[in-house]
């Protein structure tokens, strides 16, 4: 038996001398003494010789390195992290290091190689992708002796969960002892879901290099070289022409004609042109006719099957006997169709290719199926055996539908979702039986939530017009239609999709879970029809409660996030804080990664704190948000959130570096699954309004223009107020007439009944913007937002009153108003509040000591612009 030689064994490859030498330099600098990692990607189309070149790049490799690789099979394309566990197999299968290799992420990692048993929740599958980036870099850091070498040939066919996780890891190649060294075909060859993968391997790649067809003087010097000096430039040529450069062509025809040479006196090029047909397309598989019915169909079997599966499996599957299996294995060596070993691994992917297009349509189906439950009699999970079931005619199988249900699951469970979404969609085409398919329906919706609300809607919707959901799957598709409606900027939408539900469904705690998300939503909602009487009507449900059940904990949560926003007294409104809680802390069912009522709740409790002074509540329930994120692995969205409110704190408190920072770690977490959402709006906002806290303004701009921070807003409510915030912005450019415009719009706060002076301090920057051109309304605007400020009663909102009061007032009252705002501003927990507080009053008396403490403050807080001004008054 033989095997498809290399075409040119023990020699240079010709013409890709640049291509190993860029290879060569990457591996050096690999090994130096301080190792510098980095990306090789080789593309090409079919053939062209990416297998041969990665083989000289691992054989010089692993003369200094440790090299790991794998090639992936369009057999596991559907199967997630199938390229990842191949890659990584000998360090998973070192029982001694796994733990350490594993390390915190075991809970996230170990499920999707294949390691753990998944948990019955979805995993977030950007925590699963953090998973392995960090698995990686300790792989990296354990083989430092010897450094290690990844290597992934043919990666258009990786699963898009491994594809992801490379394309995560190559920004972070240069900082890591790591090579990775990637060949695909063009991009267009891959599955849509993988090209953007693929796209940003090629930009983080320090080499990209496509493969050209080899020259006619390469090919000649091949043809010599594989048949002896005698073979003339003119049999070269032919071979040239009739393949077109190809290398797999040209060694597959060289490897023929050192079997049968061509007849001296026959036509060479005719002759070629005839013998080159027969080694691409279906002139290729034709070549299985002349072997036998036997190996014809074990070839067909092991296609169905892919790579990597035991030889005997696809024998099993062609229904043929030991014996038989031996001798049409021992055929199809010998036609140079597969390799030696006791697993699927034909000789090239083109043969691969034309033998599973060569099998007949019927029998290929019903290879699919076969195959489906021959690997799970085998102990295979139904993820495993899932792939083929995609392929199987739509049969109206109640079994399969389970059966891929069953795989949806799993998929969901190591964190796949977009897997988990082909397999419910090929179980409604089955279709299921009637009572089950708003089940399935159900199910595709919540799959799809993470990755495309739009579909999620759609399903949820179907979902909710079909009988066969109880009232408890009735609440929960409602919900998380909502939640997609909110998170598509719908939130009008989810809005009525919750209020339409409750008024439907009978007394009970369902029906309460749905009055509360009616009222959040409401409440989340920029333009509403009528915030008073939401107010009236959410005052009437939650006063009375006691906060018993998750319910009324929830409603009361609600309670005291509108009470906030309205400007209630902050200490009534702290008190419906703490009956929400238990123990000041979310109730069991109510927490940061629950997913039956969801993480706004404690998100509303913890900004409510954040806007009464009570930042120590606050900074301590956003901190355990952070930790819930991260030990759970959700580094999504759900993070990005978190760490917008803990930056949200700290600008509250003042340390406006340390709010820059943590708010831009929130977009950089945030732009890894999307833009627009709900969580860069706040931050961006968040973030503007810091640096301009800070003096920044021209970055306070550069951020608005790149982030399209502006009208017109989402109708979403934007934390804090968006158009008070942008008023400032265009106030700290001089753009004062625009301003105005802009503050006066956010007046529709107060129409809705929202009078917090804090969270829209619109009413204290217009009056500023006012006080030459209309000094009569701004002292009105002074007056209304003193008498806001002493409803609402916290230290800052005192202090800020009482500081715009005195910027506005005569020069013989503005001392004492200043000294007032100071000695308010001294028990709030707003410390850049009370350096600008300060400095106001050192130049309004001309008290060095107060400038000179404001200055102090100001640099602490990097309030950059006020500590120069009052450097400047100090001079």
């Amino acid at each position: 038996m033989t095997t498809t030689p290399p075409p040119w064994p023990g020699d240079p490859l010709p013409e890709r001398e640049l291509e190993l030498a860029a290879a060569d330099r990457a591996v050096d600098a690999l090994c130096r003494t301080r190792p510098e990692g980095g990306l090789l990607v080789y593309s090409g189309v079919a053939g062209i010789g990416k297998t041969s070149v990665l083989a000289r790049v691992r054989a010089r490799a692993a003369e200094r390195c440790t090299v790991r690789t794998t090639r992936a099979d369009p057999g596991t394309t559907a199967v997630p992290f199938h390229t990842a566990r191949a890659l990584f197999a000998p360090d998973l299968a070192d029982t001694d290091g796994l733990a350490a290799l594993l390390g915190p992420h075991r809970a996230l990692a170990g499920p999707a190689l294949g390691l753990t048993t998944p948990g019955e929740e979805p995993a977030d599958p950007q925590g699963v992708q953090d998973a392995l980036v960090a698995l990686t870099a300790r792989a990296a850091r354990r083989h430092r002796a010897r450094p290690l070498v990844l290597v992934l040939d043919d990666a258009h066919w990786a699963d898009g969960e491994s594809l992801g996780w490379l394309a995560a890891l190559g920004p972070r190649l240069a900082r890591l002892p790591l090579l990775l060294v990637v060949a695909h075909r063009p991009t267009e060859h891959a599955a849509e879901e993988s090209r953007p993968h693929l796209d940003a391997l090629g930009t983080a790649a320090r080499l990209r290099v496509t493969l050209r067809a080899l020259s006619p003087e390469a090919a000649a010097g091949l043809t010599r070289r594989a048949l002896g000096t005698g073979a003339d430039d003119a049999l070269g040529r032919a071979l040239w022409d009739a393949t077109g450069g190809s290398p797999y062509e040209l060694a597959e025809l060289l490897a023929r004609l050192r079997e049968h040479p061509l007849d001296p006196g026959a036509d060479q090029a005719s002759a070629v042109r005839e013998l080159a047909a027969t080694v691409r397309g279906h002139r290729l598989a034709d070549r299985l006719g002349g072997l036998g019915p036997d190996a014809a169909r074990l070839a067909w079997a092991a296609a169905v099957l892919g790579a990597g599966i035991p030889l005997r499996l696809a024998a099993s599957l062609a229904g043929l006997s030991p014996g038989r299996q031996a001798t049409a294995t021992g055929e199809l060596r010998a036609a140079r169709v597969l390799n030696p070993g006791d697993t699927v691994d034909f000789t090239h992917p083109l043969v691969a290719g034309a033998v599973y297009d060569a099998v007949p349509r019927s029998l290929r189906t019903t290879f699919h199926g076969r195959a489906a439950w021959l690997l799970t009699a085998e102990g295979h999970s139904p993820a495993a055996a899932a792939r083929h079931l995609l392929e199987v005619h739509p049969d109206q199988d109640p079994a399969l539908v389970e059966q891929l249900r069953r795989a949806a699951r799993e998929h969901l469970a190591v964190g796949a979702p977009d897997a988990a979404r082909r397999c419910l969609e090929r179980a409604l085409r089955e279709p299921p039986e009637h009572h089950l398919r708003a089940h399935v329906h159900h199910e595709l919706g919540c799959a799809a939530l993470l990755t495309s609300p739009a579909d999620t809607v759609r399903h949820l919707r179907t979902a909710l017009e079909l009988p066969g959901l109880d009232d408890t799957l009735r609440a929960d598709a409602t919900f998380r239609l909502a939640q997609a409606l909110a998170h598509n900027q719908q939130m009008r939408e989810a809005s009525l999709s919750v209020a339409f539900a409750a008024a439907t469904t009978e007394p009970g705690p369902e029906r309460l879970r749905l009055q509360a998300a009616h009222f959040m939503y409401d409440a989340f909602r920029a333009t509403e029809d009528d915030g008073p009487g939401r107010s009236r009507r959410l005052a009437q449900l939650a006063d009375p409660l006691a906060g018993e059940t998750n319910a009324e904990r929830a409603l009361l949560t609600l309670r005291a996030f509108d009470g906030m926003l309205r400007g209630e007294n902050h200490t009534v409104v702290a008190e419906f804080c703490e009956r929400a809680l238990t123990d000041g802390r979310p109730a069991p069912g109510l927490g940061w990664t629950d997913t039956v009522w969801g993480f706004e709740y404690p998100c509303l409790a913890g900004i409510t704190y954040a806007w009464i002074d009570e930042l120590d509540r606050a900074e301590e329930l956003f901190g355990e948000a952070v930790r819930a994120y991260e030990i759970s692995g959700w580094s999504g969205g759900h993070l990005a959130f978190a760490h917008m409110l803990t930056g949200a704190v700290l600008r509250r408190r003042g340390r406006l570096a340390e709010a820059e920072s943590r708010l831009r770690e929130s977009l950089r977490l945030a732009d890894r699954i999307g833009t627009g959402l709900p969580v860069h709006w706040d931050a961006v906002c968040l973030l503007v309004d810091t640096l301009l806290a800070r003096g920044r303004t021209a970055d306070a701009q550069r951020l608005a223009e790149a982030r399209g921070f502006g009208p017109p807003y989402p109708d979403a409510m934007i934390l804090p107020d968006a158009p008070s915030v942008h008023g400032r912005l265009l106030l700290a450019l001089g753009r004062t007439d625009e301003a105005v415009a802009a503050l006066e719009a956010a007046s529709a706060m107060a129409e809705r009944g929202r009078h917090n002076p804090v969270w829209a301090p619109w009413r204290r920057d217009l009056a500023g913007a006012l006080a030459t051109r209309d000094p009569e309304r701004a002292r009105a605007l002074t007056r209304r937002l003193r008498v806001d400020a002493e409803r609402f009663g916290t230290p800052t909102a005192l202090g800020m009153a009482l500081g715009c009061e005195a910027a506005l007032a005569p020069a013989g009252a503005a001392p004492a108003l200043h000294a007032r705002a100071v000695a308010h501003l001294e028990e709030s927990p707003a410390r850049d509040e009370l350096a600008r507080a300060r400095v106001a009053l050192g130049l309004a008396t001309g008290d060095r000591d107060q400038l000179h403490r404001g200055l102090l403050l100001a640099r602490t807080c990097g309030a950059d612009a006020l500590a120069e001004q009052a450097r400047s008054a100090l001079a």
